[in-house]
């Protein structure tokens, strides 16, 4: 599969960005997936309605899917196991409520804003992240 151009990237980062400043400023809301998750599933008082949140976690698989549709499906392949999977998830929603936030809303919106403490969450997820990976490559040859 020939892997996508730099002008998709750049459209899909401007999207991205753009849903993220309109849902900041015209609801004052920040667009962090786990946040809007919690709400929508209601494991979480706070954060937007019910029915904002429901509709942003719906949006996401459907955008993705016209995405597929329209410009082109992605080869997925899953080399790990489902128990492998299943702690993955954990641990990313660990790290989720352990840093008041997800990659959305550090990454996206928090660094946007300059926020010292999505700052300081991006740097760190970033870093685990390129660490897990150094590991799994060279150190346990996964």
């Amino acid at each position: 599969m020939a892997p996508l151009s730099p002008l998709i990237a750049v459209a899909g980062g401007l999207l991205i960005g753009t849903a993220a400043a309109l849902l900041l400023l015209l609801n004052g809301r920040i667009a962090g997936v786990s946040g809007m998750l919690g709400a929508a599933t209601r494991i979480s008082a706070d954060g937007p309605p019910w029915r904002q949140a429901a509709a942003f976690i719906v949006g996401l698989p459907l955008g993705a899917s016209l995405v597929a549709a329209f410009v082109r499906r992605p080869e997925l392949v899953i080399a790990a196991s489902p128990a492998a999977l299943i702690v993955a998830g954990l641990l990313v929603g660990f790290g989720t409520r352990l840093g008041n936030g997800c990659t959305s809303g550090h990454g996206v919106c928090g660094m946007a804003r300059l926020s010292p403490r999505s700052i300081a969450a991006t740097l760190t997820f970033m870093a685990m992240a390129a660490l897990t990976v150094f590991v799994m490559r060279h150190v346990l040859g996964i």
